[in-house]
């Protein structure tokens, strides 16, 4: 299900002209209704489920339904973003509440470095960079002039 606005939580952050959720929104989806100072998602149907407009929303007036492999049917889910990690709130049909916690980054800001296992390796070898040579040697073109 697409993100929706619950217009009784939603306060346009607060009058600016690029509201949180605009900003982060992957497929530009979410606009700001300038006469009711209230976002809402203007192509529901394009949505990614991505929940980042839900993570973002300083008020926390935006809600995805959860995928039902870790959320059934009725329930709702919230996150709610710290410093260090997102609380996520699921709220059952039946009123049970249970909060999972998981880390915002693994690593600090900017030192993330997805090659940083390959130093070392020979990139321009035939081989896969995980792939180990195994005795066998493939020959390299021969450059033509």
């Amino acid at each position: 299900m697409p993100s929706f606005v619950i217009n009784e939580k939603c306060d346009g952050c607060k009058g600016g002209d690029k509201t949180a959720c605009m900003y982060i929104c992957p497929n530009d989806l979410m606009v700001l209704d300038v006469n009711a100072m209230k976002a809402y998602n203007q192509e529901p149907d394009q949505c990614w489920e991505c929940f980042s407009c839900v993570k973002i929303c300083p008020t926390q007036a935006i809600e995805v339904r959860g995928y039902s492999d870790f959320v059934p049917l009725g329930s709702s889910i919230m996150p709610m973003m710290g410093t260090e990690d997102v609380m996520w709130t699921c709220k059952f049909r039946n009123g049970l509440v249970k909060r999972f916690k998981f880390p915002i980054r693994t690593t600090p800001e900017g030192e993330a470095n997805a090659y940083s296992d390959l130093k070392g390796k020979d990139l321009d070898s035939y081989l896969l960079s995980t792939q180990e040579a195994d005795g066998y040697t493939i020959p390299k073109p021969q450059e033509t002039a």
